[in-house]
């Protein structure tokens, strides 16, 4: 075994970076590209429709239905007999265009209950758009 001892400083170390082998890989990523390239540009020709805006001219009016702690039913503040009579109502409206949203105002006191009767009566009025109106809590806190 021999050893080679560098006795006129040989053994310092290069500073240059070698580029070779980024060069290699940068042309091999442009071949790939250009080869790439031109099959994903390749598109069909399809005539499309062209776009007609129109601003809706009706705007849906909202239905407020509460529910006062005693189970008691008001439509916009006009109390109905029951359940049976929210449902005929609600039948009438459910067929307008663009359908009215439901607004739900449940007492805090209320039994399920009565609040299940009126959602049961707009599903099956086929009401879409059900919503539970909540008063937000204080700024202080809860």
């Amino acid at each position: 075994m021999a050893l080679h001892i560098a006795q006129d400083g040989e053994d310092d170390l290069l500073s240059a970076i070698n580029t070779t082998p980024l060069v290699d890989v940068m042309l091999v990523l442009l071949i790939i590209f250009l080869i790439t390239v031109p099959v994903v540009t390749h598109t069909v020709p399809v005539q499309l429709p062209q776009e007609r805006n129109q601003p809706t001219q009706t705007a849906p009016r909202n239905i407020n239905i509460s529910v006062d702690a005693q189970g008691g039913i008001y439509w916009n503040q006009q109390k109905l007999s029951g359940p049976d009579s929210l449902q005929k109502r609600l039948l009438a409206v459910s067929g307008d265009v663009p359908q009215p949203e439901v607004h739900i105002f449940g007492d805090q006191n209320a039994h399920y209950e009565a609040i299940g009767e009126v959602l049961l009566a707009a599903q099956r009025a086929g009401i879409e758009k059900v919503g539970f109106i909540l008063q937000p809590p204080a700024a202080g806190g809860p």
